[in-house]
């Protein structure tokens, strides 16, 4: 099980920023300690060529980051102070993801120490998002003709807005979202598939709602599936709103990846969001996908 990841994940932030950047150390650090997985199945992403790229984002908003020429708006919108390295993590992230395809058609699962950054539109960062990696990655593989339909999941408990706008028009790719009815953003988009839950919302009717929507999304029969991991619905988290326990979290993770292996199909997973005031706590949580994809392999 190949594992996309890079010293340059770990990019520093001034003292104050809420965004927990340190997740990305500690994480591959415990994985490789507890024996879910070895040093060599870690892998430091080359960087994707431009025009990757460019099928998903505008070349303009493309030329802008590279630049360092976003406007004060969008800076602000994104969250981070921008920088050259920002960018260059951003792109280096947003390679893990499209070199996972790679390795989930020959294990059955591959996974991105960080990624889904689903809030990023094809010409503008929001929410600590500047380039969407899985709608590049999705786009990838249909340009190149490797796949003729995409599932993406996204459990995240923020709608995965960008996403949704960039596939608006494309049938080939159906975009799933579970995510806070009054969490951010405050103006979503609209998926293929939306689940608004209600503030505090707990394991038992969260993972009945998933199990009874994925039941409904089989007739889709997708050829590769994209699932966006946040542990940020957990009730420890100080951003989320919902109330899942660490266990109803692991559970929904194998939820998705029973579905995945019931439909025998390759799927690349991405850690997505985790604000817990406690940082071994998101750890924990993102430690216990790998568990379960391990359990899971397709093939």
């Amino acid at each position: 099980m190949k594992v996309a990841w890079s010293p340059q994940y770990n990019h520093p932030l001034p003292q104050n920023h809420r965004f927990p950047m340190e997740k990305y150390d500690l994480l591959p650090r415990l994985l490789i300690q507890e024996g879910i997985i070895n040093p060599d199945d870690l892998f430091d992403p080359d960087f994707i060529d431009h025009s990757i790229i460019t099928l998903t984002h505008s070349d303009g908003y493309l030329h802008q980051l590279l630049e360092l020429t976003l406007s004060k708006k969008m800076i602000r919108e994104s969250g981070f102070p921008l920088s050259k390295s920002l960018i260059d993590r951003e792109i280096k992230i947003l390679s893990g993801t499209v070199q996972c395809t790679e390795f989930a058609f020959n294990d059955g699962v591959s996974l991105n120490i960080a990624g889904g950054t689903h809030h990023a539109f094809k010409d503008r960062p929001e929410g600590f998002c500047l380039l969407n990696d899985q709608a590049v990655a999705a786009h990838y593989l249909l340009e190149n003709e490797k796949v003729e339909r995409i599932l993406i999941i996204d459990l995240d408990v923020h709608q995965g807005n960008g996403t949704a706008s960039i596939f608006q028009s494309e049938p080939r790719v159906f975009t799933f979202s579970m995510h806070g009815e009054r969490n951010y953003p405050f103006r979503k988009q609209v998926s293929d598939l939306d689940v608004s839950f209600d503030d505090g919302i707990k394991d038992e009717q969260y993972l009945e709602v998933l199990s009874e929507k994925l039941e409904m999304l089989k007739s889709f029969n997708p050829d590769f599936i994209f699932y966006q991991a946040g542990t940020d619905v957990l009730d420890s988290d100080k951003l989320g709103r919902l109330s899942l326990t660490l266990d109803g979290c692991a559970k929904r993770d194998e939820i998705v990846f029973d579905f995945a292996r019931q439909q025998n199909t390759p799927i690349v997973v991405c850690m997505g969001g985790g604000y817990s005031e406690d940082v071994s706590l998101i750890v924990e949580a993102h430690a216990n996908t790998f568990k379960k994809a391990l359990k899971k392999l397709i093939r």
